[in-house]
């Protein structure tokens, strides 16, 4: 039996994820053959599942294990004036600034510059796109330029803004990444949603949009839900599905993409409830539900939004943050959002979404608190944070490196694997196929018979299976029927009936 040493992460880590996620079928490029399409993907025969998985967690947690909550599922295109009723077809933009010379586009607010300062004196500017290092690019970068400038004196430390903050004059004068010269066109407003059109027209009055989020379908369904169930105040209306945004800058694999799939909860309050009570409440089962999954809490921030920058119906958004790869970045976020969205769309639609309060005799439009997450970026943070690779020896003294994604058994996209321990001994190979064909009714599981058992087991650690259970002679020659149990993470392996088998499973798959 292989015993692990201690776990090494790898020195580029993003870079090893998306290596395993291509080689072992999790993630894969649009239209691969085709060059690809920037800023769209494709799950793998593993990457469906694991999705799934982590899916149907939420909803299970969210919805199915609550009695407070109803999940619903709205369409993709919806009316116009949805978007124009909540603010999207005005505003829903993006700053964007071009290089004029290398047409090169980037998001203005992840495009950061500094003055290059000497003695109290400004000679030029630097740039450089957002990363975790940005300080620390732009520090370097302005030493290069006096070096290059042979400027004598004190540099002074850099003091960074992003694009927006620049002055009409300072943007003629901030060079662009892709050329080094002060290329760059002043920021403009840049709509992310998607244009379609509905019919056989092609003209103004058949322009619809790709929904940019789920959240507006739980608003516009709002009386529905409440005149068709028995919900009372508290409660959640819950949805899971794709949104389409015109990214200028998709960046990170699938943290920042075009099409990506969201889970969002609308929780409506009666709007004499204490709303931060119930945001903080909001936040504190976002963060236990993140662990319950697998995520490290060592990894797991929160940030407040500034007041003065928050919209002016906002009370108040807190970010679960996430330590990815490449710095520490919004994972999910947690909105108290006032009455706003559902009196737009009163206003908007001319239909009152009021509540009838019974305790004062009359209606009044509800608050809600949002919480909404993207499903891709959960998705990459489980891959990123239970990635590991470690030094196993053998019982012969060997020592090699096994590459190991520590899932959690709710969301590996493989609950076990069957193995017979040689595939031409059929006793075993049938014993193994008996197993496995009642093993699968109820789990996500696979059969391997090819190779040596070693390199079965390290094919399973790398697509995160939890369990392995291998046929062998004595599960065929002595009483009790017995096979044998391995561990993933441990790699420990002991001695299980078929009983003591479906209950772990039971157990460890909730």
């Amino acid at each position: 039996m292989s015993t692990p040493a201690a776990a090494a992460e790898p020195a580029n880590l993003m870079e090893a994820v998306v290596s395993l996620a291509k080689r072992r079928g999790f993630v894969f490029q649009s239209s691969e053959i085709y060059g690809g399409l920037n800023g769209f993907f494709d799950y793998g025969p593993m990457g469906v599942e694991l999705k799934k998985n982590i899916r149907d967690c939420w909803w299970n947690d969210m919805v199915r294990r609550r009695d407070d909550i109803v999940g619903i599922e709205t369409s993709i295109i919806m009316h116009p004036k949805v978007w124009e009723a909540s603010g999207h077809v005005a505003g829903f933009s993006d700053p964007l600034v071009d290089c004029k010379v290398s047409k090169n586009r980037y998001r203005a607010d992840q495009l950061f510059f500094a003055p290059v300062v000497i003695d109290g004196t400004t000679h030029g500017y630097v740039s450089a796109l957002e990363s975790e290092k940005t300080t620390e690019d732009l520090q370097a970068a302005a030493e290069l330029f006096k070096r290059k400038k042979a400027i004598t004196g004190t540099l002074s430390p850099v003091v960074v803004k992003d694009f927006t903050e620049a002055t009409a004059d300072e943007v003629t004068k901030i060079p662009s990444p892709a050329t080094g010269n002060p290329d760059l066109t002043p920021p403009r407003a840049f709509n992310m949603m998607f244009q379609t059109n509905v019919g056989a027209m092609t003209d103004a009055s058949s322009v619809a949009y790709l929904r940019p989020e789920t959240a507006q379908g739980m608003f516009v369904d709002f009386k529905n839900v409440v005149d068709t169930t028995r919900v009372k105040l508290p409660f959640g209306i819950a949805q899971t599905g794709k949104s389409f945004r015109n990214e200028i800058t998709p960046r990170n694999f699938i943290f920042r993409s075009r099409e990506f799939e969201q889970m969002e909860m609308e929780f409506f309050i009666h709007e004499d409830d204490d709303w931060a009570k119930w945001h903080r409440y909001w936040i504190n089962w976002c963060k236990d539900w993140l662990l319950s999954i697998g995520l490290p809490e060592s990894h797991i921030s929160e940030y407040d939004h500034l007041k003065e920058k928050l919209a002016f119906y906002s009370k108040g958004t807190t970010d679960i943050m996430f330590k990815f790869p490449f710095g520490v970045q919004e994972l999910w976020g947690i909105a108290a959002r006032g009455n706003y969205d559902l009196t737009q769309h009163a206003n908007a639609s001319g239909k009152p979404q009021e509540i009838f309060d019974e305790a004062t005799k009359k209606k009044f439009v509800p608050h809600v608190i949002e919480p909404a997450v993207g499903l891709d970026r959960i998705f990459l943070a489980v891959l990123a944070s239970c990635y590991a690779e470690e030094q196993v020896t053998d019982e012969k003294g060997n020592t090699e490196t096994r590459t190991v994604l520590r899932l959690s058994p709710r969301i590996a996209p493989l609950k076990i694997a069957v193995l017979p321990l040689i595939k031409n001994k059929e006793q075993l190979v049938a014993r193994a196929q008996a197993l496995y064909a009642k093993l699968k009714r109820k789990y996500a599981c696979f059969y391997d018979e090819t190779g040596n058992i070693g390199k079965r087991y390290r094919r399973q650690d790398e697509v995160g299976t939890p369990y392995c259970v291998t046929i062998d002679f004595d599960t065929i020659e002595k009483e009790g029927d017995t096979f044998t149990l391995r561990e993933r993470d441990s790699m420990s392996q002991r001695r299980v009936t078929e009983t003591e088998l479906f209950a772990l499973l039971e157990e460890q798959v909730y």
